[in-house]
């Protein structure tokens, strides 16, 4: 192939084979593409019920929550946390153009999903008097693309030099028949992310593991850029990992049905792991214990607390992970160089899973949490996980912090709030928004409530 191609496409893609393990990618297709149907799984049994800390019920539960509140929060004034963003993929699903992160998703300001987050890390900071660096995981598709809208949005207030970008990795895509490695150009390989497990070596690669131990922190807080209602490095979840002794744990939400679409927390060989929704069986998706309710009822929403000394031993001889086959539509360049455009999937792409680290923890957690408050991705164009329904649960939320707080808000004949931001910086829980409006708060139409400007600076300060 590289003999008949002219220079310099010769040269190009000459340099990316140097860069690919090619023992690592003939492995691969043994095990994933070249047998009728890879084994996913061993034995999938439910979790135990020591594996999860439910919603607070009882005086007790209460009482362990305030516990963990309050070494969640000695962690962050302690400074031993850091928020790590996957923010790897593109908006295309959304037909957007550009990092996911940069997607305009809210309400009245069509504030883009990096300005949530960044904002929030910025209200944390201040909130808990602690550096908390934010490490921001992009793919090579959309690394420069991410940098420049950081960039030209003055890094959304947070000091650049708290703000540290790390790129994972990739892996050629194959053909699903052959496993031969397909080309994209004649010059270039059809590479891909190779997942977010690929966060651990990128993290490693980078040097970000030793500059984290170098800073003192001892805790990764991990979450998914699509998700504009997580609780960044919310003090309770923190505190059940740090509790527990747990070298990984997990933030879990209660199923609204057996069939959707969100991995779930079990025990595979009796190890604890998450089982893709699309790898449960029915049967077991569709179990119910005695009281009606599903037994592989907690599903999670990618939002992790991994002690950095768990991430160092994963890594230490390369990432331990298994690899995953996903199918997918690739358009290639043929023997020919002619550019083939396939209807139906044609290629293979490996991943590796964040959640597998899972069965490598000597303990772990998953800490459940209200689906209302903490999950709302934007995943699809439209219908389910999609920008409406983000937007909804937002100003669902925002509304119930308002209520919660004294406030009253305007609703519809449904029940549905008017469009309601409420900016990060002001308030991250009903409690802090009380602390701004004392007297109580209407929202008799679409309102963003934000912190003054001389505030604002303050928390941009951090």
């Amino acid at each position: 192939m590289l003999d008949r191609l002219p220079e310099p496409a010769a040269g190009r893609l000459a340099a990316e084979l140097r860069e690919v393990d090619l023992g690592l990618i003939a492995r691969l297709v043994d095990r994933l593409v070249r047998i009728d149907r890879p084994p996913l799984y061993g034995e999938v049994t439910a979790a135990d019920p020591d594996d999860f800390i439910r919603l607070p019920e009882s005086p007790e539960d209460h009482e362990r929550e305030r516990a963990a509140r309050a070494a969640g929060e000695g962690m962050l004034r302690d400074g031993r946390v850091a928020a790590v963003l996957l923010a790897g993929g593109q908006g295309s699903r959304l037909g957007f153009d550009g990092p996911k992160g940069a997607f305009p998703f809210t309400p009245i300001t069509g504030r883009m999903l990096f300005w949530q987050h960044a904002a929030t890390i910025a209200a944390v900071r201040a909130r808990h008097g602690a550096p908390v660096p934010l490490y921001i995981l992009t793919s090579p598709t959309n690394d420069a693309e991410t940098r420049a809208v950081f960039a030209s949005h003055d890094h959304f207030g947070l000091d650049p030099g708290t703000v540290r970008f790390v790129v994972q990795g990739t892996l050629p895509a194959v053909d699903a028949r052959t496993g031969e490695i397909l080309r994209e150009e004649p010059g270039h390989l059809a590479l891909s992310p190779d997942g977010h497990g690929g966060l651990l070596s990128a993290l490693r690669n980078s040097g970000a593991l030793d500059e984290m131990a170098g800073m003192g922190i001892d805790t990764l807080f991990t979450y998914q850029v699509d998700n504009p209602l997580v609780r960044t490095c919310r003090p309770e979840f923190l505190g059940h990992h740090g509790l527990a002794g747990a070298e990984m744990s997990s933030v879990v939400v209660r199923k609204l049905s057996p069939g959707e679409r969100m991995g779930v927390i079990a025990h595979i060989d009796d190890r604890p792991g998450v089982v893709e929704y699309s790898d449960l069986p029915d049967e077991l998706a569709e179990l119910r214990d005695d009281d009606g309710e599903l037994v592989f009822w907690a599903g999670s929403i990618a939002v992790h607390c991994i002690d950095r000394a768990f991430a160092e031993r994963l890594t230490a001889d390369g990432l331990s992970l298994p690899y995953h086959r996903a199918l997918k539509r690739v358009p290639y360049v043929d023997h020919a160089d002619r550019l083939v455009d396939p209807e139906d999937a044609n290629a293979v792409k490996f991943e590796t899973f964040l959640f597998d680290a899972l069965a490598y923890a000597t303990r772990t957690v998953a800490v459940e949490a209200r689906r209302d408050d903490e999950f709302a991705p934007i995943k699809n164009g439209v219908g389910a996980d999609s920008p409406h329904t983000a937007r909804s649960a937002l100003n669902r939320r925002n509304a119930a912090w308002v209520e919660a707080a004294g406030g009253t808000v305007l609703r519809d004949g449904d029940g549905e709030p008017v469009d309601l931001e409420i900016d990060p910086m002001l308030a991250l829980d009903p409690e802090e928004l009380r602390a701004a409006f004392p007297d109580g708060i209407t929202v008799d139409g679409p309102m963003v409530l934000e912190p003054p400007a001389d505030r604002r600076r303050d928390l941009r300060a951090y």
